[in-house]
């Protein structure tokens, strides 16, 4: 048995050594946000922040002092979240709020809460999502596909409601946390809720639903940046990386995907908070002044191969204020 045992090791621990190289060296790549000046008086709003990068974005923002809103749809378990960062955090302010971004009327009454408690808001972080199949057919309260009523038309009701406050508070700065997956997306403003392409791409690992979902968050970001022009309110869009969360909770991945595939994906995965660092980036970096509209990944900026479509932008703009307004 010994003399099987030691050329299998001979074999292994250069592939281990390798593999813990190319690691580290991705770490590397990654990048860190270097702003670290106290956020005494800042007030930032972090959507979805009971979890994975959003908890990691609180926890960094609170360690510098600031006072973090944590909107998320479980009080539960935003209360338990602050419990686990105020064992390693004691400073800045946590305030946890009900907001399921699945339902307009919920938006609408978590903006009004906000509004009468909070004279200023300086950072909206727009992080919460769901990867959910085509397949599952699931809708939001309001009837609308589930990935583009949560990651793209709630935060756009949101965003569209705080806009006042958050123009009152310039210079300020609104986070739109997307996906480099918004390359694989397309969007058919005649068939958002894509009921006509159910059948044939919902059951695909890379739903479309999601990858539109995403691909409409760097239209509404790029949008944003355009109709606030001169307000001292700034408008950045992110991916964070593929990174170690609960995203996939609702997903339709195989037993036979997480066997093969995630003990490869550990090596190349971040962790939430190296997940959270180019959404700290654009927070609170001073870096990224002056760059409204523009996509970050790594920590610094990024250029798409991708063409975005001036057209689609201002008709999916248009789409989502008519999908808001209704009754």
């Amino acid at each position: 048995m010994s003399k099987m045992v030691h050329p299998v090791a001979l074999v292994m621990l250069p592939i281990v050594f390798g593999l813990c190289v190319i690691r580290k060296f991705r770490e590397y790549q990654w990048g860190h946000c270097k702003s670290s000046s106290p956020l005494t008086g800042r007030v930032f709003l972090i959507t979805g922040s009971n979890s994975g990068i959003g908890k990691e974005t609180a926890r960094s923002l609170a360690a510098r002092n600031a006072c973090v809103i944590m909107a998320c749809r479980d009080m539960s378990r935003a209360r338990n979240a602050i419990s686990e960062i105020r064992q390693t955090t004691p400073a800045g302010t946590l305030v946890p709020m009900q907001l399921d971004l699945a339902s307009m009327d919920s938006i609408r009454a978590f903006a009004r809460e906000v509004l009468e408690l909070f004279p200023q808001i300086h950072v909206l972080i727009n992080n919460a999502g769901v990867y959910v199949p085509l397949s599952a057919n699931q809708k939001t309260s309001d009837g609308y596909e589930i990935n583009f009523g949560v990651n793209h038309l709630g935060h756009f009701l949101l965003t569209e409601l705080l806009m006042d406050r958050l123009k009152e508070s310039a210079p300020s700065r609104i986070v739109v946390v997307s996906s480099g997956l918004f390359q694989r997306g397309v969007i058919d403003i005649d068939d958002l809720n894509m009921v006509n392409r159910k059948k044939t791409i919902g059951k695909k690992f890379l739903n479309a639903g999601y990858c539109a979902s995403k691909l409409a968050n760097v239209y509404h970001a790029r949008e944003l940046a355009h109709r606030l022009k001169g307000t001292g309110v700034e408008v950045y869009a992110l991916c964070p990386g593929f990174t170690y969360t609960n995203i996939f909770r609702n997903s339709n991945i195989s037993w036979w995907h997480y066997i093969v595939f995630f003990p490869v994906a550990f090596f190349f995965m971040r962790s939430a908070n190296q997940g959270a660092q180019t959404v700290l980036y654009c927070a609170t970096s001073e870096e990224v002044q002056g760059r409204s509209g523009a996509f970050f990944r790594n920590c610094s900026e990024y250029h798409s191969c991708y063409v975005l479509d001036p057209e689609t932008q201002t008709s999916l703009w248009r789409k989502s204020e008519e999908f808001v307004k209704k009754p």
